[in-house]
């Protein structure tokens, strides 16, 4: 499940965490809302924006073999 955090602190400043989104697509998704927020101080990537995004195929190679008999 994706998730955004965010915490207000007194002298304004907010932090925001992201969890449930795998890769640097996290960006586009906090993108608008760092852009009202204001100025971006810091940015910490989580094990999740390091992770691979697993792509499952349904192709499969097949290869026909004949035997010349």
């Amino acid at each position: 499940m994706e998730t955004l955090e965010f915490i207000i602190y007194p002298d304004g400043r907010v932090q925001e965490k992201v969890t449930g989104i795998i890769g640097a697509s996290c960006a586009e998704v906090t993108a608008a809302i760092e852009a009202q927020l204001g100025q971006v101080l810091n940015q910490e990537p989580t094990s999740e924006f390091f992770a691979n995004q697993v792509q499952q195929s349904n192709l499969a190679n097949t290869q026909a073999t004949y035997s010349e008999w």
